[in-house]
């Protein structure tokens, strides 16, 4: 939505007007009591009124547009300043403080025939006062619709995977078209920042899915690669064992440890695993101590 621009020439109440009016109505109550005549304080009162038209405040921030028959003679401001009553006018007071604008492109295609609505914040800056003022209308309504068509210009020339990922690329591109459209006004653009991206519910289910299907495709090569560095690694320790029946043995003592340090532990070894790696010893040994921890300390009578 744009600003509004409030004219410069409507009456600004200040302190030294008010001041000027004040000393005007007093001098002109003295002036009637000491006269029998209302002329003198007639008179006075009008210079008052006419005299309290010519001080002017500035804000800090603000540019005076003093235009003279109509005809620009310069800047006033920031501070107080002086006009000739009737003769100069205020036509405008230009802020020089960095303005936000929010502007919005809705239902706008982009490249690919994707109708999306995106949100924008606009930070702007008048650093020509001369320039807003006479070389445009009202610079703020101007600013407005620039940005918004420079917004659906940029839209139609993007994908949406590009309008989705790329948001510092699009933002710099509209920045600077912006900027070259408001230049020629005395307005430059400090920076663009798109706030949202709504593209269409029925889009925004399909692109979930495939995200969905990529991620399951990747987890499925990740563990496929893992088997594969599993079996590699399963392959060299065979070989690793093949050549050293000791290091075989003292891994499958290993094997029987591990699995009966658990109550109730339950194991099934193949018993050409026993044959081949004389684990027969080995098996009643483990079968007593299984025993042993399953009898729960029972007295034997």
């Amino acid at each position: 939505m744009a600003d509004i621009a409030v004219p410069g020439n409507l009456p600004r109440l200040n302190v030294i007007s008010t001041a000027i009016l004040v000393g005007t109505v007093a001098l002109a109550e003295l002036t009637a009591a000491g006269t029998n005549s209302l002329v003198a304080p007639v008179a006075i009162l009008l210079l008052g009124l006419v005299a309290m038209q010519s001080p002017r405040v500035a804000k800090q921030w603000e540019r005076g547009v003093v235009l003279r028959l109509g005809r620009f003679v310069g800047l006033r401001g920031p501070g107080l300043f002086w006009i000739v009553p009737f003769v100069d006018s205020v036509s405008s007071w230009i802020d020089q403080r960095t303005i936000t604008t929010g502007f919005a492109a809705e239902q706008t295609l982009t490249s690919d025939t994707v109708p999306v609505n995106v949100d924008a914040v606009l930070f702007w800056m008048v650093h020509d006062a001369e320039k807003a003022a006479l070389e445009v209308q009202n610079y703020r309504t101007a600013i407005s619709w620039a940005a918004q068509t420079a917004l659906r210009d940029i839209i139609g020339r993007t994908a949406l995977t590009d309008l989705l990922r790329g948001r510092e690329r699009i933002e710099a591109d509209l920045q600077q078209l912006i900027d070259q459209r408001s230049t020629p006004w005395g307005v430059t653009v400090s920076a663009v920042e798109m706030r949202d991206v709504v593209i269409p519910v029925a889009l925004q289910d399909a692109m979930s899915r495939e995200a969905q299907a990529a991620r399951e495709k990747q987890a499925r090569i990740i563990l496929g690669q893992a088997e594969m560095e599993i079996a590699h690694s399963f392959q060299e320790a065979a070989k690793s064992y093949h050549d050293n029946p000791t290091a075989l043995h003292l891994r499958a003592m290993n094997m029987l440890y591990e699995g009966l340090k658990e109550k109730g532990a339950l194991m099934l070894i193949p018993s050409s695993a026993v044959e081949s790696m004389g684990m027969g010893g080995l098996m009643g040994a483990a079968a007593l101590r299984q025993q042993a921890l399953t009898g729960g300390g029972d007295d034997v009578k």
